[in-house]
């Protein structure tokens, strides 16, 4: 279960975050997760909920944007939302195709005190 490492450096991150703006604590953290990203939510949600105890995040909701797969089309140049993982563009069948977004995980925003 690589969410451990992944809840660690978001912890990080909220803490750096936290420090640079001279918060005192952490209400909300907001992520955005593409399905290519290997990131299961429900075990990133369970491990987030396990670890933020003690920390700037201790009482923060974790909120969790899932994000589609969007690609371009090398050939006709349509960017399209795949419903599926089949890599072909919808508007003309070729599968000359690059990802354009879901295979991270960002943070996107934290609410602080």
């Amino acid at each position: 279960m690589h969410e451990l490492s992944v809840v660690n450096s978001l912890l990080s991150l909220c803490e750096d975050n936290a420090k640079a703006n001279n918060a005192k604590k952490i209400t909300k953290v907001e992520v955005k997760i593409g399905k290519l990203s290997g990131i299961e939510p429900h075990f990133l949600k369970l491990t987030f909920d396990t670890f933020k105890e003690k920390t700037i995040c201790e009482g923060s909701e974790l909120v969790m944007n899932i994000q589609d797969i969007i690609i371009k089309c090398l050939a006709c140049g349509a960017q399209s939302t795949l419903t599926r993982n089949e890599f072909i563009c919808p508007q003309c069948g070729e599968n000359d195709v690059e990802i354009v977004d879901g295979e991270e995980m960002l943070l996107m925003r934290l609410e602080m005190e």
